[in-house]
């Protein structure tokens, strides 16, 4: 780490952004994009992302249980993050409004990220195939479909992409986070 990183990384309050919505809404390619930017500026940042978690911990399931259990453990890791000046990037679809709540409490700076994109549009850009299987029946408790998404009623930030760019969601994810760290009290 350089000596100009060392001072940055001194100087930086930690703060998660947690990007949260349907399958296909736009939250990682969204977030990877505001991590490459943050890497950029040489800040401490780590990228956690709900298809990476489960390919690193495979047997965690799908029930509703499972899920809000899965969200709790990444909130806490994000704010033991954060506590030590890292700027996390969380992404998960993250269902359930009393697991974002859970998360939230974790972390000192939470930033509730809502990738809003609506189902029909979720499901018409379908990269991964997921929704085609789960309307054939291949796939149970499916977001959006056969399980809930209990969207947040008051997040710091709501995306829709259907109405704007990914440069453009990138640029007013990196506003606002720019707008909390400058409000950040002295240690």
């Amino acid at each position: 780490m350089t000596r100009t990183a060392k001072q940055t990384h001194a100087s930086t309050a930690g703060a998660v952004l947690w990007f949260t919505g349907l399958s296909g809404s736009g939250k990682s390619t969204i977030a990877t994009r505001v991590v490459r930017a943050l890497k950029q500026r040489g800040l401490p940042v780590e990228y956690l992302d709900g298809d990476v978690m489960r390919s690193v911990f495979p047997q965690i399931g799908f029930t509703h249980e499972d899920r809000d259990q899965h969200v709790r453990r990444v909130g806490y890791m994000a704010g033991l993050l954060e506590r030590h000046g890292v700027i996390v990037v969380a992404s998960f679809i993250s269902p359930y409004a009393d697991s974002r709540a859970f998360a939230r409490k974790q972390c000192r700076r939470f930033l509730e990220i809502h990738v809003a994109t609506p189902l029909a549009e979720c499901e018409r850009r379908d990269v991964k195939g997921l929704y085609a299987r789960a309307r054939r029946g291949e796939i149970k408790r499916f977001t959006g479909l056969d399980d809930p998404y209990e969207p947040p009623t008051r997040p710091t930030l709501r995306l829709d992409t259907t109405g704007i760019s990914i440069t453009t969601a990138v640029e007013k994810v990196l506003q606002l986070l720019d707008s909390k760290l400058r409000k950040r009290k002295p240690a």
